[in-house]
């Protein structure tokens, strides 16, 4: 009797880890930068990234925005917490479609220069309990050159084909303007990005951030997660503190 009510129970256990989603759990940190007589104060976050149990919807979430994609829906929502403001865009991205005039047609042609260049380096590391293949990633744009190091690993209880082709790609080529050759070569990278280092020279300045995962677990995903916060007011257009915050 007793082991038919611990079958039930795992019965039960499984079916309910099926159904849930899927929290991934990072940490970020921006060193400090001095420009053009300004100092910005290094900055830590910490943001959670949720995927539902059937891979049709990602909200990813830090204290002062959210990037929310429903594919069910074929949108992507960009949240302002700040303001309590967001914009609805349609999938795939276009970002040009929702900037501010006097800026489309000048990230329409940053957009346009941008190149992309992934080298599998061959080297392997542990980084928490993931085995992680790195990469080199080399990004031009316009005057400035940003330079990445990723490890990424295939080690995840989802499929990171879908997550990083349908979702991913549609975040990056908002919050990076990238066009569909840099996207394409993104695609490149094997796997759920666990650690990443990137640096930027701005005007002969580097601008060094990093980002890692600490914890990927699986469940229910709290009310409201893939959902524009109430009585957050819709834009048709970003604003210039919209874009500072990516």
């Amino acid at each position: 009797m007793r082991k038919v009510a611990w079958l039930v129970c795992f019965i039960f256990l499984i079916g309910g880890l099926l159904q849930a989603d899927y929290l991934i759990k990072q940490k970020t940190h921006t060193d400090a930068i001095s420009m053009m007589g300004q100092t910005q104060p290094a900055r830590d976050d910490e943001v959670d990234i949720w995927i539902s149990h059937d891979l049709n919807k990602m909200a990813t979430h830090s204290s002062k925005q959210s990037t929310i994609i429903d594919l069910t829906k074929k949108v992507m929502y960009l949240v302002n917490h700040t303001n309590k403001t967001y914009v609805q865009m349609e999938l795939p991205v276009d970002i040009t479609k929702y900037l501010p005039d006097e800026m489309a047609q000048m990230v329409g042609q940053m957009v346009n220069s941008i190149t992309v260049e992934v080298t599998p380096t061959g080297q392997k590391k542990k980084i928490g309990r993931w085995n992680c293949d790195e990469y080199n990633v080399v990004m031009n744009m316009m005057m400035m050159k940003i330079q990445m190091k990723v490890w990424a690993t295939t080690d995840v209880p989802y499929s990171w084909e879908k997550v990083s082709q349908d979702m991913m790609a549609q975040v990056m080529a908002a919050q990076l303007r990238l066009n569909e050759q840099a996207l394409k070569e993104f695609q490149k990278i094997k796997g759920q990005w666990i650690a990443s280092e990137t640096t930027m020279n701005m005007m002969g300045n580097n601008i060094r951030s990093t980002t890692e995962v600490v914890e990927i677990t699986q469940k229910d995903a709290p009310a409201g997660t893939y959902q524009v916060p109430n009585g957050y007011t819709k834009k048709e257009k970003l604003s210039m503190e919209d874009l500072q915050k990516r």
